[in-house]
């Protein structure tokens, strides 16, 4: 059975309805009154869907979308493919958040439990040999698979699934999540949240819904106090086997491939990806929007800024080929050593004098 989602969607719309809560143009010879089913990515747009850009990195995805609609600013609209109604707006990223705002009123207090309901809700379906621990807070339409544990004063949202064999440790919360089987999550951790999505402006910063879920697939395990955001329109993905230390921050629509290695104070910006098995040390962390290559490993307190190939060591900030940051600082040391050596020689020559 298809999971029902986990926010509400109101609509469809006009194309003059999104466009005026968006603040958006309708070009001359569009259609004022098309169908607007719902807010989409780029590469998953059809067209019922209104979609934005407002990064030069995904106008491959622009050139190649099936949206309906698509919210651009007027540098970009002349990239908008044909059959495609450029909705031109000085800010595309406050226009999707408003849009997003129209499709989904409710994003903003997502449900966890139904109000007034028992700490375990009766639509939930826990399956045999569940063990629920006491202060334990299970929402509506939860599912939950046999031989799995929720510790003392934990949290599971509303239509959370989560598989077999799984142990959700003491005050964790997982809201928008649909999790695998053999899932450790420590105590303290925090899953589904919403993520960090702002439009920046002189006037305020205009929040932006996030609509996404987490995905976690089977064998991952999740450190203590680690948080792990939802998707803003697509979803955030843990791949099989990945090891998450404490106290590591994951961005929204991050991807995470099979087996990777996460360690402790690590933070992975929004929309970044990791391919399988890539290493990341201890206090390491990325911008948004790179691909690090399968196999990659980059050293602690290292930050890539770019993307990385897979199967090569890396270290520093910006983050580099490990060889080549070694000749660097060896390189460093070197000069400090004679400029301190030429320094020294020329204070002894002063006070001589």
């Amino acid at each position: 059975m298809e999971h029902p989602g986990f926010f509400e969607r109101t609509g469809p719309y006009t194309l003059s309805e999104v466009a005026k809560a968006a603040c958006a143009q309708i070009p001359a010879g569009a259609d004022p009154n098309a169908v607007i089913e719902d807010v989409r990515p780029l590469s998953e747009a059809g067209s019922t869907h209104v979609s934005f850009i407002d990064n030069r990195k995904y106008l491959s995805q622009l050139d190649a979308t099936r949206a309906g609609a698509c919210l651009v600013n007027p540098a970009f609209a002349t990239r908008v493919p044909v059959g495609v109604v450029a909705l031109v707006t000085p800010q595309p990223y406050h226009a999707f958040a408003r849009a997003l705002a129209l499709f989904y009123p409710t994003a903003m207090q997502p449900m966890v439990s139904t109000p007034g309901a028992p700490p375990i809700d009766p639509t939930a379906r826990l399956e045999e040999g569940v063990v629920v621990e006491p202060g334990v807070i299970i929402g509506r339409d939860v599912q939950i698979g046999r031989g799995t544990r929720i510790a003392a004063g934990a949290v599971i949202g509303a239509r959370v699934t989560i598989g077999r064999d799984c142990f959700i440790g003491p005050l964790a919360t997982v809201t928008h999540a649909l999790v695998g089987d053999r899932v450790i999550v420590h105590s303290g951790a925090r899953i589904g949240q919403d993520g960090f999505g702002f439009a920046m402006g002189r006037s305020g910063h205009l929040k932006v819904p996030q609509i996404g879920r987490v995905i976690i697939q089977d064998d991952v395990e999740i450190g203590a106090n680690t948080t792990i955001d939802r998707g803003a329109l697509k979803d955030t993905m843990i791949g099989e086997g990945a090891k998450i230390d404490n106290l590591c921050q994951i961005g929204h629509n991050v991807i995470i491939g099979r087996h990777c290695v996460i360690v402790a104070m690590c933070g992975i910006s929004g929309s970044t990806e990791l391919g399988d098995f890539v290493v990341m040390g201890g206090q390491s962390g990325t911008v948004g929007h790179i691909k690090i290559g399968s196999g990659a490993q980059v050293g602690g307190a290292s930050h890539p800024t770019h993307d990385l190939p897979g199967g090569g060591r890396y270290f520093g900030t910006p983050a580099k080929p490990l060889r080549e940051s070694a000749r660097e600082q060896a390189m460093i040391k070197r000069l400090v050593a004679r400029d301190k050596e030429s320094y020294d020689d020329g204070s002894s020559e002063s006070g001589a004098s």
